[in-house]
């Protein structure tokens, strides 16, 4: 960080330090699971942010898929009530009712992703050795 540093570098360090540690995570999913994620489907107010979304699947390699309806929680919440209250006849309703809202395909290039992961996991070793 520098003098010229503004809230937007720090905002934009922010979101991006969410998509690295979302990456991390999937890969140690897709190593337990034996599984290759073909796709992210993402929620939460988060995901409302374009620069996220697209900077997630240039990091992942794979197209971020966005619903229509981001808090997902929240309409999780109604339609299991509306489950157990017989208004949805089962879960093969409510999944009807999904629609994509966006899809952010990948745009950069995988050795680009691959040098800036480099650079974060380096990022995180530094800090990892700071002295209080």
């Amino acid at each position: 960080m520098t003098r010229g540093a503004t809230g937007a570098h720090l905002a934009r360090a922010a979101l991006e330090a969410i998509a690295f540690q979302s990456a991390e995570v999937l890969r140690a999913m897709e190593a337990d699971a034996e599984l290759k994620l073909t796709e992210l489907r993402v929620d939460g107010g988060a995901t409302t942010n374009n620069l996220l979304m697209q900077f997630q699947a240039d990091l992942l390699g794979v197209p971020v898929v966005r619903p229509k309806v981001a808090e997902t929680t929240a309409l999780g919440a109604a339609y299991l009530a509306g489950l157990a209250v017989g208004y949805w006849r089962d879960t093969g309703d409510v999944a009807a009712n999904w629609q994509v809202g966006r899809r952010f395909e990948p745009a950069m290039s995988r050795d680009q992703a691959a040098a800036l992961t480099v650079d974060w996991d380096k990022a995180v070793l530094r800090s990892k050795a700071w002295e209080t």
